[in-house]
């Protein structure tokens, strides 16, 4: 539960990146997040804490959510703004 909601709560802390190397920065922790979600996701379906049926939407959010955030980064390091 915790790594799953620190995804946004890192999300959200980029909005007061206070440079573009900052925010990019921000973002790469909230990355991750998603990636260590996933992990701790299939582990508990792995250890039967959960099935893979009740975790299976959690998966792919957090992996949409890891996309999106992929996106973002590579939008922010070809811009201009921010610098």
């Amino acid at each position: 539960m915790g790594c799953g909601t620190s995804i946004g709560a890192n999300a959200e802390e980029t909005q007061d990146g206070q440079t573009k190397p900052d925010f990019i920065a921000k973002l790469s922790v909230s990355r991750k997040e998603a990636r260590e979600t996933r992990c701790w996701l299939r582990v508990a379906a792995r250890v039967e804490a959960a099935t893979a049926d009740e975790v299976a939407w959690e998966l792919q959010e957090a992996g949409e959510l890891r996309a999106m955030i992929v996106a973002a980064m590579k939008t922010a390091r070809g811009s201009s703004s921010r610098d």
